[in-house]
């Protein structure tokens, strides 16, 4: 039994799940590990915001438009090639647009974005992880 419990904890360890909004004006984005064809990524403003992990986050007005840039997960063969997508980008409490945003039809639907320097998320997004 307990080979069995080793060999399906590897395999429940590579499945990945996507961001999840909420139902109200609070969100948790929780996406795991696991490769992605394409990663999920807004521009706004001139920024690029991609999906972060376990954030609790209040969404707050709305901005405006963000455009979600197409997929390209056949390696640059031809055909098939989607258009950017436009969502509503809305404030996320407590944070600066420059630093995160919330993008979905709805505020109840919106997920939590950031806009990373490198591999680093703002200090401010950081703080918002870590509660503080």
């Amino acid at each position: 039994m307990l080979l069995a419990a080793a060999i399906m904890l590897p395999a429940a360890a590579c499945s990945a799940t996507g961001s999840t909004g909420s139902t109200g004006s609070t969100g948790s984005t929780g996406s795991t590990g696991g490769e992605k064809s394409c990663a999920i990524q807004f521009t706004y403003q001139n920024r690029t915001y991609e999906d972060v992990a376990n954030v609790d986050f209040t969404v707050g007005q709305k901005l405006g438009t963000a455009t979600k840039p197409p997929c390209n997960d056949v390696g640059g063969q031809d055909g098939g090639e989607e258009s950017p997508e436009g969502v509503i980008a809305y404030r996320v409490e407590g944070v600066s647009p420059e630093a995160a945003i919330a993008v979905g039809a709805t505020p109840g639907e919106a997920v939590f974005v950031a806009s990373y320097a490198g591999d680093e998320l703002p200090l401010e997004v950081q703080k918002l992880i870590d509660g503080s």
